[in-house]
């Protein structure tokens, strides 16, 4: 791996860092992903061999591989046989994960194994759905809906898919952070936000408080490997304050996150949406700089 220098001015230094966090996860996601592929039956091995972030991201290329190559053979073969295959070796997988997380770990790796386990329960609910909805090729709706994670080999990159919507991984370093339990009505949420983001528009979750509005962002960042800054706005925010927040999230590439983005005064959201709608058309004209 490259080493950074830590000389000159800091805001080269620090971009170089950033550059090569990128570098080193790709390259290191590269690595895990053939290593599970070498050796699907030995995930408890595994799990532990890598950092939980490369592990959630690897299982999720892996599944999108799983339901993709079922789905074709149900559509050659006409019978639902390989995804209720699938199901029971996801339920096997399951089983392996609930046993390793009841034995003794440390605390790295017990949040690993839970974060792992969220993922796969939900896989093990898209499969069963697909099986009971008769959905018989990739490009039934059932299918479409869920982000699914691919390996493009044209341009050596993870590239996550919804709907019609494409999007690249990000590789901003998270952590062995938890993951939050997919719903349905999550699902919906994750539908929305893509959509929104493809037509370079924002999102805006709306419903009473501690549903878990701000959590679903967050979640969503997670599995597109993006930086979620959450801001709890108050009535003493300005124009200047809010453009000085916009001008850093243009300028990182992170997500914004504006809670209780109504307690915000009236006068000055008129001038909030100015510069929202500055930074939107920027972004749909894929402009590298632009003044608000």
């Amino acid at each position: 791996h490259t080493e950074v220098l830590l000389e000159g001015p800091v805001e080269a230094w620090l971009t170089d860092i950033e550059n090569q966090m990128r570098n080193s996860l790709h390259e290191r996601l590269v690595e895990c992903r053939v290593d599970l592929r070498k050796n699907p039956s030995k995930r408890e091995r595994w799990v532990f061999n890598w950092p939980g972030q490369l592990t959630l991201t690897s299982s999720l290329i892996q599944w999108t591989s799983d339901c993709t190559k079922a789905l074709q053979q149900v559509k050659e073969r006409g019978e639902k046989r390989p995804l209720k295959s699938l199901k029971k070796k996801q339920i096997t997988l399951l089983e392996k994960y609930s046993e390793m997380v009841r034995g003794r770990l440390d605390r790295m790796q017990r949040a690993k194994i839970v974060a792992l386990i969220t993922i796969e329960v939900h896989a093990r609910d898209v499969i069963d759905r697909m099986a009971k909805g008769n959905c018989n090729d990739v490009n039934a709706f059932e299918w479409l809906l869920q982000l699914r994670f691919y390996w493009d080999r044209d341009v050596d990159d993870c590239i996550i898919r919804q709907t019609n919507t494409h999007f690249q991984y990000n590789y901003e370093y998270l952590g062995c952070s938890g993951r939050l339990v997919i719903t349905p009505l999550t699902d919906r949420c994750y539908v929305t936000l893509t959509t929104a983001m493809h037509l370079y528009r924002g999102g805006s979750p709306k419903g009473p408080a501690g549903t878990g509005k701000t959590e679903t962002v967050k979640d969503l960042g997670k599995a597109m490997g993006n930086y979620v800054i959450v801001i709890n706005c108050s009535d003493g925010l300005d124009y200047k304050s809010m453009g000085r927040m916009f001008s850093g999230l243009s300028q990182t590439g992170a997500w914004g996150c504006f809670d209780e983005f109504n307690r915000i005064n009236i006068e000055v959201l008129s001038v909030v949406a100015q510069q929202i709608l500055s930074i939107l058309k920027a972004l749909g004209l894929r402009k590298e700089r632009f003044t608000s």
